[in-house]
């Protein structure tokens, strides 16, 4: 079985965005995001694995595998090429509210956005609160 490398750690949040961010407005736009989804979770950031600042927790055991693990219920990476959203749970309203969130590219687990002026933050806020209140319903150890 690999070891799980997303594990929630100690280090600064803000530390993290002001060296790992490459550009003002993503430094800018990571700590807008930091704000908003502290507001709307009502969690602390953590810092998860290397790279992903998340916002609460819930437990999840694969249905094609013995892994298991502990993941955040909604969070972000200001990486290079785009800011990754982790706010997606698969559910009616937020494949609603997907159409009115405006410019982004849709990964597997991800949304993808150059920039927060690229999207509706009304819509980011419901999404956030869907996600969250989705994922503690499907996961009620934790959360």
């Amino acid at each position: 079985m690999s070891t799980i490398k997303t594990l929630v750690s100690e280090a600064s949040v803000a530390d993290f965005i002001n060296s790992y961010a490459d550009t003002d407005q993503k430094r800018q736009d990571s700590f807008e995001l930091l704000r908003i989804m502290e507001s709307y979770t009502g969690y602390t950031a953590k810092l998860w694995g290397t790279s992903i600042i998340g916002f609460g927790s819930y437990h999840y055991k694969s249905e094609k595998s013995t892994q298991e693990g502990d993941c955040p219920l909604v969070g972000f990476s200001p990486r290079k090429a785009a800011i990754s959203l982790y706010v997606y749970a698969d559910s009616p309203e937020n494949a609603r509210l997907l159409k009115e969130l405006g410019k982004f590219k849709m990964g597997k687990a991800c949304i993808y956005v150059k920039k927060l002026s690229d999207i509706n933050i009304d819509v980011l806020e419901k999404m956030i609160a869907e996600s969250t209140s989705r994922l503690k319903e499907r996961h009620p150890d934790k959360g």
